[in-house]
């Protein structure tokens, strides 16, 4: 499966969907993503990386998500991940990553959880 982003801004709230497999060799798009969306935020309060479709991640895909979950941190904005296949979810707990960033069901109950319902 290819891999490809897409970045979807709403109100409050941005959603980074991966496609495919975020290895060493396309890891780096996943960051340059993230880091667009930390650079100029607008009236983000939270990023979701959407792992619907992401069939594979290794150890730069972690580090991709643990770099961009402190930048977002130091710009008190909230990083979390959404809907990880089961092979994905279990390497994201058995690096720990759950213990930092949360990991929701669905994208939409991220957005829940991340966006007051008035904004």
């Amino acid at each position: 499966m290819d891999f490809s982003l897409a970045t979807h801004r709403q109100p409050g709230s941005v959603v980074v969907s991966a496609t495919g497999e975020v290895d060493a060799t396309n890891a780096p798009r996943l960051a340059a993503a993230l880091n667009a969306v930390l650079d100029d935020p607008g009236d983000c309060l939270g990023i979701i990386v959407d792992l619907a479709e992401v069939t594979f991640c290794d150890s730069r895909c972690i580090g991709v998500l643990v770099a961009a979950y402190r930048r977002a941190r130091e710009r008190r904005i909230s990083l979390v991940a959404a809907a990880p296949q089961r092979p994905v979810y279990r390497l994201l707990v058995i690096a720990g990553i759950d213990q930092v960033l949360s990991i929701y069901d669905d994208v939409d109950s991220a957005v829940a959880a991340l966006v007051p319902a008035d904004t």
